[in-house]
């Protein structure tokens, strides 16, 4: 056989060959360019994957609302406001400063209604707690005569527990419900005396209140380790009195009590050994005491003589106690002579506003000798 008769079958053969492999060519060219145009749908751990972030998400969702509403249902029950909010107000303004104008005539009346409802909560609480068992039924604040007077106790009673180092609260609430306190009573006081009825009672709580004030601010500072705070309470109970005091049947009932806590005062610091662990506290609140007296005349003393039911009797006997006051610190000049200088500074204070007042100089010509001796 000759050798071109066996290329033959070989190149027949090589041929067939090659067929399946061009078939398998092309069918993988056509699979391409069709995967191309049409990507395979997602294998089973990439669905897992996409529904297990979109769950997280949800999930994440979920959690976003469920805090959403209870900052929501916390805020409907506190009024909006959240319970450590600040009191928005310039009530605590010039705490424990001379202020460089005259105050005005009542409280600043920049608090919100919301401040307003929670105060009132909180005596309400505070009420139920302390009549719990008895028949007594809880209703608003209105306008009547026993409406009012009740506004009066209730409010009072509210700051002299929220005063009280055995039952500290937070600084926030603490201004904030202060404020409210002062506002109620102010306003309850001047709807009771315009009426002209149970001015008995009403000086019997006003008595109380300034009492257990002036003996909270007198005490050692032991509210400002229970509540943690830099603000020291003799100065906050004292700027309480100081606001309390722009009404001038409150204001001279507290000069009345400090000038006679004063002359106490002083007795107990002629007695007192200086080594002892009491005086300092005492010598601070001897200088606190002092200080409320210069600001209640100088802010409110022309304001008070202004007014109508201004009552002279009182100012007679809180300046017949001052006097008394001030002869009662001399003995004490040869261990501080820092109370004789600030006692006599404010009994000046006094006389000037005296003599620019014409109402004023109505009063007693004894009196009025002693302010200028």
């Amino acid at each position: 056989m000759s050798s071109s008769e066996h290329q033959a079958p070989s190149a027949a053969t090589n041929t067939l060959k090659e067929e399946p492999l061009k078939l398998a060519v092309a069918i993988s060219l056509l699979r391409s360019k069709f995967l191309q145009r049409h990507p395979p749908p997602p294998s089973l751990s990439d669905d897992a994957l996409k529904w297990k972030r979109k769950a997280k998400e949800r999930k994440q969702e979920i959690l976003k609302l469920k805090d959403d509403l209870k900052e929501a249902e916390e805020a409907s029950q506190c009024d909006i406001f959240p319970q450590t909010a600040s009191c928005k107000c310039y009530f605590f303004d010039n705490l424990g400063k001379l202020s460089p104008n005259r105050l005005g005539d009542g409280s600043d009346r920049r608090f919100h209604d919301v401040l307003r409802r929670r105060f009132l909560r909180q005596v309400r609480l505070r009420e139920r707690r302390r009549t719990c068992g008895s028949s007594r039924k809880r209703h608003a604040f209105g306008f009547s005569d026993e409406d009012q007077a009740e506004q009066l106790t209730a409010s009072a009673d509210f700051l002299v527990e929220l005063c009280s180092s055995s039952s500290p609260v937070q600084e926030s609430k603490f201004k904030n419900w202060s404020h409210q306190a002062v506002d109620f009573i102010l306003a309850a006081l001047k709807n009771l005396l315009s009426m002209g009825k149970n001015l008995e009672s009403v000086e019997g709580v006003v008595s109380r209140l300034i009492m257990c004030l002036v003996r909270e601010m007198s005490s050692p500072s032991r509210r400002d380790e229970a509540r943690k705070s830099d603000t020291n309470s003799q100065l906050d109970i004292q700027h309480l009195l100081r606001k309390l005091g722009c009404q001038s049947y409150i204001g001279q009932r507290i000069i009345l009590s400090i000038s006679q806590r004063i002359s106490v005062l002083a007795e107990s610091l002629l007695f007192s050994d200086p080594f002892d662990e009491t005086f300092p506290a005492m010598h601070e609140c001897m200088f606190v005491m002092i200080q409320l007296i210069e600001f209640l005349v100088s802010d409110y003393l022309l304001t008070w003589s202004t007014n109508e039911d201004f009552e002279n009797s009182v100012f007679e006997e809180w300046v017949t106690s001052l006097l008394q006051a001030r002869k009662s610190v001399e003995v004490l000049e040869s261990r501080n002579g820092l109370y004789v200088q600030y006692m006599d500074r404010v009994v000046g204070e006094l006389s000037k506003l005296v003599g620019q007042s014409p109402a004023l100089l109505k009063l007693n010509s004894g009196i009025f000798d002693a302010l200028l001796s």
